[in-house]
């Protein structure tokens, strides 16, 4: 065969939409997203959240109306960040949150399945994941614990289909586990954010959940408890801890940045479910260059979820999410 010929062998496979969909091997549906929501205590009117264009932080009225304009959409899945108004540096009042997950499945039922961050950051005085020893430059991983595994059964009993810890304490998939099993709340999921990477890409998620590090602590940055960028191993050693403590679905956090993560982690753990997060930084980086004019935003997003998928994840929380259906479709068709 010539080298012409060989070129247009590979080409046919490619030349219409129609043969493109045919032998497609990555297939990304609306099915497979979750939508974040913010919720604020004692906010009377929606606010946008910087860089994340139609993304909002939500009065509790609000969050309702969302949801119920996302169901139009096509989106029934969601996980929801609750911003409390009373800060804390130990002994958290988790109702605020507990109540808008009460509210949310009162009205929406079964038609929605609803996950819910677990971690202390928005609750904190000082930004951080979990509670400071007295020096200010430690996070106490037992007493953390604690507190992550009250908040996460306060969210199950109030009708939380999964509850989900960001916070990085080790042993909390186990603490949580069983305070579930132990409370009569055996089918609620856990879904850990098992390979969460120090990043600088959720810089418009903190400004959504008032979960910045800041104030007078001396420890200044998460480094100390998320996995550093350059420890593959210890992702993997952290998704396999999570996956044996009783994680039902498994997460790497960002997902663009480490796509290669999540690929070695769904090869090396194929038995759980795996979700990947499009963070904000992630997704908003995309918005800059579509206001720009230097990509289409619709087909650049699909791109970037195809890439998820190939890369292994069955999930994917995207700030998008409720977009899916028509830029998914767009993508298709060039």
């Amino acid at each position: 065969m010539s080298s012409n010929n060989y070129l247009l062998a590979l080409r046919r496979l490619r030349l219409n939409r129609h043969i493109r969909e045919l032998t497609r091997e990555v297939h990304v549906t609306p099915g497979q997203f979750i939508q974040p929501l913010f919720v604020i205590e004692g906010l009377s009117a929606r606010e946008p959240v910087p860089g994340l264009p139609g993304v909002y932080r939500e009065s509790p009225t609000s969050l309702l109306e969302q949801i119920a304009a996302d169901l139009q959409a096509g989106v029934s899945k969601f996980i929801l960040f609750g911003v409390p108004a009373a800060k804390a540096t130990q002994a958290f009042d988790f109702n605020f949150t507990a109540d808008q997950i009460g509210a949310i499945k009162h009205r929406f039922g079964d038609q929605i399945w609803l996950a819910a961050d677990v971690c202390l950051c928005s609750a904190t005085s000082h930004g951080h994941c979990g509670i400071l020893n007295g020096m200010g430059d430690q996070v106490l991983n037992a007493a953390t614990v604690a507190e992550l595994a009250r908040a996460a059964l306060s969210y199950a009993q109030a009708g939380a289909d999964c509850v989900a810890p960001s916070d990085m304490m080790d042993g909390r998939v186990a603490a949580i586990r069983d305070a579930l099993n132990n409370n009569g709340c055996e089918a609620t999921i856990v879904m850990s954010y098992a390979a969460k990477f120090h990043s600088r890409l959720y810089g418009p998620f903190r400004e959504a959940a008032d979960s910045a590090p800041r104030g007078a602590a001396r420890l200044t940055d998460r480094a100390s408890y998320q996995i550093d960028p350059g420890r593959p191993a210890d992702a993997l050693a952290s998704a396999q801890r999570d996956a044996s403590e009783g994680a039902d679905i498994l997460m790497v956090k960002p997902g663009l940045a480490y796509l290669d993560v999540l690929a070695r982690l769904s090869t090396a753990l194929p038995t759980h479910p795996w979700a990947a997060y499009e963070v904000s930084g992630e997704y908003a980086a995309i918005e800059a260059l579509a206001a720009q004019g230097l990509t289409d935003g619709p087909r650049a997003h699909a791109e970037a979820w195809h890439a998820l998928v190939r890369a292994g994840a069955q999930i994917i929380i995207s700030y998008g999410a409720r977009h899916a259906r028509p830029w998914l479709a767009l993508y298709g068709n060039g």
